[in-house]
């Protein structure tokens, strides 16, 4: 059963300005440096202990420019749908395939249905709202992938030897999906819900491979290829596609 999981919160935040690209610097309670490009727009995140100068950070980062510019140039190219109005005809992603919408006014509990290979009918209450259809067909999504995610996990827990002791599902602006592997608790995206199933099962297998390889490691990428060999291909799938629209704050 999913629970909700309180954030950590990080000690200092600061900024950088590094060969013109703004950097954010989370300085917490952690060993090692960690640098990230995160989407839309290839914002930069670098997570480091509290002892490191500023100084140290400016370096790591600039030794890592030329793949930060990479990263950021694959999200600039990324296609990205437009904000969405929730209105007839409009186009909605469900394991990887586009659907349009189709929207009813109905005085009965609202509800989504999928209707072949083409259309996403949408019911909800006369005089709704953007916001109220829209919340609406997130939750439709919730229930979907979790009813998608337990098969997952009892056909893999068991290949991998591995137990979580809890999941769940949210909204998550930077990841795809974390593990807690102290409490072996993991969360997954809602936004896999849009993605091909190859994708979730990807993001799933490597939550769980973290309670056999805390870190991106060498030895983490070896598990990934001996147990799902495919794993690359998942991953250029998942983060080729649409992205979605979102207000991305931090």
């Amino acid at each position: 059963m999913a629970t909700e999981v309180a954030a950590v919160k990080a000690t200092e935040t600061s900024h950088l300005l590094v060969g013109g690209i703004k950097v954010e610097v989370v300085r917490k309670d952690i060993k090692n440096l960690h640098l990230g490009v995160y989407p839309p727009m290839g914002r930069v995140r670098v997570a480091v202990p509290l002892v490191i100068s500023d100084e140290a950070v400016r370096l790591a980062v600039i030794d890592k420019l030329g793949w930060i510019k990479r990263q950021r140039a694959k999200f600039a190219e990324q296609p990205r749908q437009s904000q969405r109005e929730m209105v007839n005809g409009e186009s909605h992603y469900f394991l990887g395939k586009r659907y349009r919408l189709r929207m009813h006014a109905v005085d009965a509990p609202p509800r989504v249905v999928v209707r072949g290979i083409t259309s996403l009918d949408l019911y909800v209450r006369p005089g709704a709202t953007v916001e109220q259809r829209e919340l609406v067909l997130l939750a439709w999504y919730r229930d979907q992938l979790k009813a998608l995610i337990p098969p997952l996990l009892d056909e893999w827990q068991p290949i991998l030897g591995v137990q979580a002791s809890q999941w769940g599902v949210k909204k998550m602006k930077t990841k795809w999906g974390s593990c807690n592997t102290a409490a072996k608790r993991i969360w997954l995206n809602l936004e896999l819900a849009k993605k091909p199933e190859m994708c979730l099962e990807y993001i799933v297998v490597h939550e769980l491979v973290h309670l056999l390889e805390r870190k991106h490691s060498e030895r983490f990428t070896a598990l990934m290829d001996s147990y799902l060999p495919n794993w690359r291909v998942c991953r250029e799938t998942l983060n080729g596609g649409m992205l979605g629209h979102e207000v991305w704050t931090y």
